[in-house]
């Protein structure tokens, strides 16, 4: 019992980053469509272009994406790729008609390195020779189901999924052979699974299971947290050309929302006397990828404590008495 107990003892803290600072009450969702593709029943990377939606299967599948007629729901187009799947995760739009499809899961933590692949969407089925980037992680490999790509840079990005999320920045300029190696960037939102940046290239969104949060670009600070409505297995996020966001979720005939989700600064005061965020300034050129600044920690740390001091209470009592 104690080396159970013992073990749990890391759970409390990563529940704490989990949801770092208070939600707002869950924000309104409106269906949009529900997936009429009996094929598409692992819905993870979601992209909303052109009036159309863009989907992905979750590992297991092949080298597939789904192209949706969100008037419908109904699948009008499927794009399949050269070589074998290993976990492909998540989509991120890039170019006109296309999207960087990324087989980046890794639930062991053992790969090596992982892919990301230039594929073309669209109504119609079509094979294609798809352009193939390899990305390595300059810290070891981590689990990823967050692909973003910059709107006016093209610059790529991966969040590790873990429960202190990093985002990890490409190079700006992806070269198809030999391995691109990725840089810390900050640490966001945790357990995230999926990601898109607005069209104004100066905010982002990522999403978890239950929450979706705001930061600008490129200071990564913080600007909004809500929690988003109920799902089965709550995964895809994606933005529209106009701002709109978009949430997916797992199963099969699975539906897809709009939410509001705001993106602008509060302009109350603080109510615990700390500063108000900084605006950020212009976002039209490629972030430079430094060292990762430390970030406040503290709920982390707080459940972490408070966990820690029940599991003590729970050894002391498992104690033999004389």
């Amino acid at each position: 019992m104690e080396k159970l107990l013992l073990l749990l003892l890391p759970v409390p803290f990563g529940i704490g980053f989990l949801t770092p600072g208070a939600a707002s009450e869950p924000v309104p969702g409106t269906v949009v469509f529900s997936y009429t593709d009996p094929a598409i029943v692992e819905s993870s990377g979601l992209v909303a272009r052109d009036d159309l939606v863009v989907t992905v299967n979750d590992s297991g599948d092949s080298n597939r994406i789904f192209t949706v007629d969100p008037a419908t729901g109904d699948t009008v187009g499927v794009t399949r790729w050269q070589g074998d799947a290993r976990d492909i995760e998540a989509l991120a739009p890039v170019g006109d008609g296309e999207v960087y499809v990324g087989d980046i899961g890794d639930n062991e933590a053992k790969r090596d390195e992982i892919e990301i692949a230039r594929v073309p969407f669209g109504r119609g089925d079509q094979e294609v020779d798809a352009a193939t980037y390899d990305l390595v992680y300059p810290d070891g490999p981590h689990d990823a189901e967050s692909l973003l790509v910059h709107p006016r840079t093209g610059q790529v990005f991966v969040v590790a999924k873990e429960f202190i999320g990093r985002l990890y920045a490409a190079p700006e300029d992806l070269a198809e052979k030999g391995r691109n190696e990725l840089t810390a960037v900050d640490e966001v939102l945790g357990i995230a699974t999926d990601g898109a940046f607005f069209p104004d290239g100066e905010h982002l969104v990522l999403r978890n299971y239950g929450q979706a949060a705001v930061y600008t670009w490129p200071d990564l600070d913080r600007v909004a947290m809500v929690d988003l409505p109920p799902q089965q297995q709550g995964e895809g996020i994606a933005v529209t050309e106009s701002g709109e966001v978009l949430i997916g979720s797992e199963g099969a005939h699975s539906e897809v929302l709009r939410v509001e989700v705001p993106i602008e600064e509060s302009t109350e005061e603080p109510t615990d006397g700390s500063p108000a965020p900084t605006p950020s300034p212009d976002s039209g050129e490629a972030v430079p990828v430094t060292a990762a600044e430390d970030r406040s920690l503290w709920p982390w740390a707080l459940g972490g404590v408070a966990g820690v001091a029940i599991i003590a209470v729970l050894l002391r009592s498992l104690r033999p008495r004389s």
